[in-house]
């Protein structure tokens, strides 16, 4: 049966309502703690169940999408792992970075995170894994509010406060007690962080992790960030600023 399409867009080009689904249900999966339901599915996205069913049954014949033993319980496949590393490989700036972030990870013995801004999240790009056993991971592709990391506070602070007003969502949730929820006391810190230089995530994405970000500016918008995060019971005054000054350092050299 013919795609149901849209009035033409602003650009010329109808939108496919069958590919518009598609797309829905993978960041839908994408983004799923578990695997989901063909109930929960339908319901989530607001699909009809016969439609629902014929797409997952399309996406797990073309490995997008793998379902469990039952075959009641979907989730994303090992073709979405491709497409998501395929990205990573071929971003300039990933490649640009990963060889410094290596090199910072070594001399730091600290997790290192490059993540890019997408609407009002922070994805993360790439990542090195701390030595210590008490280490901090948040695997590639991880979406996390841009105002609650050092990440997503280091890109917003180089932007005019109106875009950042726009770019945020009307309630700034709060995934920890320290999480800014408040536009105003949001809009001082970035102020402060714009003249540091610098970003401090104190415990507001996850409780007991300090997290510090640069911004990486090549020109134009500030769209991604690099960062070193750290359990404060391993932190001081001195090491913090030893941090600091290694990921200014590092900045340095993956912008230039």
């Amino acid at each position: 049966m013919a795609d149901t399409a849209d009035p033409l867009d602003g650009g010329g080009v109808r939108s496919v309502k069958s590919a518009e689904r598609t797309i829905a249900l993978l960041e839908y999966l994408s983004v799923a703690e578990s695997s989901r339901s063909l109930r929960e599915v339908t319901s989530d996205l607001a699909i009809p169940r016969a439609s629902a069913y014929a797409l997952l049954m399309t996406l797990v014949r073309t490995g997008w999408v793998e379902h469990d033993d039952s075959g009641s319980r979907f989730r994303l496949g090992i073709r979405a792992l491709r497409a998501g590393a395929a990205y990573v490989e071929h971003d300039d700036v990933v490649q640009r970075a990963q060889p410094v972030m290596n090199d910072l990870s070594d001399q730091l013995g600290e997790t290192i995170h490059l993540a890019r801004l997408d609407g009002h999240e922070i994805v993360y790009l790439a990542t090195c894994i701390s030595r210590h056993s008490l280490a901090v991971v948040s695997r590639p592709g991880r979406r996390l509010p841009c105002w609650a990391t050092g990440l997503g506070k280091a890109i917003l602070a180089g932007r005019p406060w109106g875009e950042v007003d726009a770019l945020l969502p009307a309630t700034l949730a709060a995934r920890t007690e320290h999480t800014i929820t408040d536009r105003t006391a949001l809009r001082e810190e970035l102020t402060e962080i714009g003249r540091r230089g610098n970003a401090v995530d104190e415990q507001e994405s996850t409780l007991g992790l300090r997290c510090f970000a640069v911004p990486l500016d090549f020109g134009g918008a500030v769209n991604e960030a690099l960062s070193c995060s750290i359990p404060i019971v391993r932190l001081d005054t001195a090491r913090e600023k030893v941090i600091v000054d290694a990921l200014a350092r590092a900045r340095e050299r993956i912008i230039h």
